[in-house]
């Protein structure tokens, strides 16, 4: 691809995201649809505008390191322990329920042993998109309710980062998952070595040049990233780890506040070039599993949530609010379904099957949510909260 057909390409997708994105608001739809819309649309299997979206593949994966970077930067150590305490129990039996469910799914409609454990895998994970910017800002009502959805949706992240660990090796449950439980400790020693001996006091040093706060952020979480694909684990993963061992640090926030432009730029694109490689050709072969797939998700999860924060001794309404917030498949699972199928772990079918009903879920979710739980953007005004 050359300069020129690049920059033509960054037009059509930002622009044509633009004008997509701001149908998806008047309707009340996550962003992140109207990006996967457009790259459908202007993809090979679309319009074919753009017929090799390979290259905006691989630059779009930078969206994922930063996505991760910033997630650990927001886990510092002693916080995040309290808040999973609360909800360790609540994650750990859902997720269980979920797999299952996922993988008699899969197998129902005679996927490989291999697809329906990742099929299973990804209904575990709830869109932190719906589940955190649609609850209201007002302290009232977020400070409890917001303890348990970041509680749960946490400890989901970390399940996800786990398994794209394993997925990315390509052998799940062989030589390769005990490279990773090695690997990985003596990762997250050298991230922690390093900040406390080498990053923090550089940034103590020099924290008030901040253009170079923002380049020794990019070049720590790139770097740590670039070692982590050498030890047999994902760049993913070690940019995450990156922002976990940045977290303490008092520049963190400042990091995080700076990186969110660039992140949202490759996340864009990202999700752009997921739906440019979605085979529309393949959709009355995935339209029955797809579909019953997101049913088990939007009817089952809610219902889950809401039993098992009720036995937590949640009061039943915030139980079932929390339930349909979390009611959905997860962005997460898109990031699972394209890692497996790079990896080789599953077919495009199953991939295009994990993809289809995450989409499904989140536009039926966010009416949903905005339909009968306290929003910003609420259609019942009773219900508005800011």
């Amino acid at each position: 691809m050359e300069s020129e057909s690049l920059i033509f390409s960054f037009f059509l997708i930002f622009t044509g995201a633009a004008i997509v994105s701001t149908l998806a608001l008047y309707f009340r739809q996550p962003l992140l649809v109207a990006y996967i819309a457009i790259g459908v649309i202007l993809g090979p299997f679309g319009l074919g505008y753009i017929s090799d979206p390979t290259l905006l593949t691989d630059i779009s994966e930078f969206g994922i390191i930063f996505l991760l970077f910033l997630l650990g930067l927001d886990m510092q150590p002693g916080k995040l322990l309290v808040t999973l305490k609360k909800t360790f129990l609540v994650t750990l039996a859902s997720s269980f329920i979920f797999v299952i469910l996922g993988f008699g799914t899969g197998l129902l409609f005679e996927y490989s042993l291999t697809e329906s454990l990742v099929i299973g895998f990804s209904l575990i994970f709830s869109s932190t998109i719906i589940g955190i910017k649609l609850l209201p800002t007002t302290v009232l009502h977020q400070k409890h309710m917001g303890e348990l959805m970041v509680g749960i949706l946490l400890m989901q992240d970390f399940i996800a980062i786990f398994l794209l660990a394993f997925l990315d090796s390509g052998n799940i449950g062989q030589s390769s998952a005990l490279r990773v439980l090695l690997a990985f400790p003596l990762l997250l020693l050298f991230a922690y070595l390093a900040t406390k001996y080498v990053l923090v006091r550089l940034i103590g040093k020099f924290d008030h040049f901040k253009e170079y706060i923002f380049l020794l952020a990019i070049g720590w979480c790139l770097g740590l990233a670039e070692l982590a694909v050498a030890m047999g684990l994902s760049a993913e993963i070690g940019a995450f780890v990156a922002g976990v061992a940045l977290a303490t640090s008092p520049i963190s926030l400042y990091i995080a506040d700076r990186l969110k432009p660039l992140r949202d730029f490759f996340l864009i694109l990202f999700f752009f070039s997921l739906g440019a490689q979605f085979n529309i050709s393949l959709l009355s072969t995935i339209a029955l599993p797809a579909i019953t797939l997101a049913a088990v998700a939007l009817i089952v999860k809610p219902v889950c949530f809401r039993y098992l924060l009720h036995r937590l001794s949640e009061r039943n309404r915030l139980a079932w609010d929390a339930g349909l917030r979390l009611g959905q498949i997860s962005e997460f699972s898109l990031l699972i379904a394209f890692v497996a199928t790079q990896s080789g772990v599953i077919s495009e079918t199953a991939s295009l099957t994990i993809q289809a009903a995450a989409i499904i879920t989140f536009l039926v979710s966010s009416y949903i949510v905005v339909l009968y739980c306290p929003t910003p953007i609420a259609i019942n005004p009773k219900l508005r909260r800011d």
